[in-house]
């Protein structure tokens, strides 16, 4: 059961942006999305806010039923079919490398530890398409200082449960993807407050097909970056490895920002296509997310470091 605790230990203009601190707390439309699936434990222990956003959510239909998730599928539509006798329970989730303290956690026994919050973001898949995603988990940062930095951690890497018993597509080659899938991330970037472990979405658990039951969400960046069902974060003095930028680093870059001047080499990432919606529309740097995070990668060529 995933529970939401003293909501306000943490002031939310201390840990994210204001922007996305009202988009947080918008969350009217949410509340009418929650009236529509009903009362689940987490719902019940979160509560709702009403209020205007300025960002229109995508249907929870949607958000579970187009996937990319290529350990089940290369399709879109299979993992929401494949998934759903993945078992996320007993799961843990070992935090080790150039860290302070190793660690191995129980994924309930942290889901209590750290508080909860909901966070709206937008989402952009560098195929083109896009969501607006009412997460629910905690910061990255919130889980990288309990188990102490060091002056080698530098960069972290995230792993995927290699399971070809669950995850079928594991156990075949297709485009000779190294599984376990891996993403990696800089330290800056890791203890970024908009970087999020999520564990729910719509005030639901997360769903297998969306990366049950932990993920990363890291909203200015493509969505291959936000690796799903993690067991193993490791830090790392040197860069680590990022399954995509291994396979085919001149069209997937390690660092993958979302940026509508840097095309793919095979479509232009000029625009975007929202789910449910007909006509395109206008990508943004960073997804939309430039005031907080463009700082990040001052005096960099992001031409040359997509």
């Amino acid at each position: 059961m995933l529970r939401r605790t003293n909501y306000d230990v943490i002031p939310s203009s201390e840990i994210t942006s204001e922007q996305v601190y009202r988009e947080r707390r918008e969350l009217m439309k949410l509340g009418a999305a929650a009236a529509l699936l009903g009362t689940s434990p987490l719902m019940a222990a979160l509560g709702y806010e009403k209020a205007k956003s300025p960002l229109e959510l995508t249907s929870f239909d949607q958000i579970t039923t187009y996937n990319n998730f290529y350990e089940y599928s290369t399709d879109k539509e299979s993992p929401a079919k494949l998934a759903k006798n993945l078992k996320t329970r007993p799961w843990t989730l070992h935090v080790g490398g150039e860290v302070q303290k190793t660690q191995t956690l129980d994924i309930d026994t942290l889901i209590k530890k750290i508080p909860l919050e909901e966070r709206i973001y937008r989402f952009r898949c560098v195929e083109g398409w896009a969501m607006v995603v009412p997460w629910v988990g905690f910061s990255l940062s919130s889980l990288l200082k309990q188990a102490g930095l060091t002056s080698k951690s530098k960069y972290v890497e995230f792993e995927t449960l290699f399971d070809p018993a669950q995850f079928p597509a594991q156990r075949q080659t297709f485009g000779n993807i190294p599984f376990p899938y891996r993403e990696g991330l800089r330290i800056d970037e890791a203890m970024h407050p908009l970087t999020l472990l999520a564990v729910g979405l719509y005030g639901k658990e997360l769903l297998p097909q969306n990366g049950a039951p932990i993920r990363l969400v890291v909203p200015w960046k493509y969505g291959f970056k936000s690796i799903k069902s993690i067991v193993k974060i490791t830090l790392s003095e040197h860069q680590t490895r990022s399954t995509w930028n291994q396979l085919a680093p001149n069209e997937y870059g390690f660092y993958a920002n979302v940026n509508p001047a840097v095309d793919h080499p095979r479509w232009s990432q000029a625009r975007e296509r929202v789910l449910g919606k007909f006509f395109k529309q206008d990508t943004l740097a960073f997804n939309g997310y430039g005031a907080d995070v463009a700082h990040l990668y001052k005096n960099m060529d992001l031409k040359k470091f997509y």
